[in-house]
């Protein structure tokens, strides 16, 4: 993983959005990819429509993955 922006140092992250999308596609895993700069790279690689959800909310994925109530989902929940 590393400065994907710049060819040179692009292999890391273009490796870990390869391995993701094909995870999904050949293993039926599902796939998030969230935060600003994981979703521009994933596009960059065009693997964005090879995952199974895209979100530009970052921090609050990783709170609800952490298991903290987002009031946004605990709203459509009820």
């Amino acid at each position: 993983m590393g400065v994907f922006e710049m060819p040179n140092f692009q292999a890391g992250t273009r490796a870990i959005a390869e391995a993701v999308a094909q995870a999904t596609a050949r293993h039926g895993a599902y796939s998030l990819v969230g935060g600003g700069d994981s979703v521009a790279a994933i596009q960059q690689f065009g693997y964005a429509d090879d995952v199974s959800y895209v979100s530009t909310g970052g921090g609050a994925m990783l709170e609800l993955l952490e298991g903290k109530e987002l009031p946004g989902v605990a709203a459509i929940d009820d």
